[in-house]
């Protein structure tokens, strides 16, 4: 498996920011190993970091795009029959749509950091027919540190970059406890800021006065 996965690394990286995007939108190599071999290139001069940065947010964004569209149009039945050949299965969906049900819109943010819930996050938020715009918002918002995050990586481990997810784990997990806040608080903030129901009582002309 490490020899396909660095035969199709080696295949991205002659195609250099596009390589980049393309890798992460076909999502056969988790995102943190593409984004560690982009900083590895970047630290060789092969590409730029900032280049780097915007095609490695453009791919991010459009698989997530795909996963949100493939929920708007097909739904959790095509989901579940097709999800596969996208690394996507039911338990990824189940916990996901739990995310989704819970905390609402803004875990599209924060869900971004979490493992399992990160890719099939989208898929939930595609059933429920989620604002695109606010969708795209939200995604490249939190696409955008993560990107850096690894490319930056990347670039100091350079010939290392492939023990990339061993070295982030101490920085990821705490990210993952933030991101649990974050969608609490925004949460909370959604429920309270939800106005309560009034129940009116029907009139009744003849009642006594």
């Amino acid at each position: 498996m490490k020899d396909i996965i660095f035969n199709i690394l080696m295949f991205l990286s002659d195609l250099g920011y596009f390589g980049i995007a393309i890798g992460l939108m076909i999502e056969i190599i988790p995102s943190e190993i593409v984004l560690g071999y982009g900083g590895f290139m970047i630290s060789t001069g092969k590409i730029g970091f900032l280049g780097a940065v915007i095609a490695g947010t453009i791919g991010g964004t459009f698989a997530q795009l795909f996963l949100y569209w493939a929920g708007y149009l097909g739904g959790r039945p095509f989901l579940e029959k097709y999800g596969k050949y996208v690394l996507i299965q039911k338990k990824h969906i189940d916990v996901s749509e739990q995310w989704f049900e819970k905390y609402g819109a803004g875990v599209i943010f924060s869900a971004r950091f979490i493992p399992v819930v990160r890719h099939a996050i989208s898929i939930p938020a595609g059933i429920a027919r989620m604002s695109a715009w606010k969708f795209t918002v939200y995604t490249v918002a939190a696409i955008i540190p993560w990107t850096i995050f690894f490319l930056y990586l990347g670039m100091v481990l350079g010939e290392n970059w492939a023990t990339i997810k061993e070295v982030a784990a101490p920085y990821v997990l705490p990210l993952v406890g933030v991101a649990i806040v974050i969608a609490g608080l925004y949460f909370f903030w959604k429920k309270k800021k939800t106005p309560p129901i009034v129940t009116v009582k029907k009139f009744q002309g003849n009642e006594k006065r």
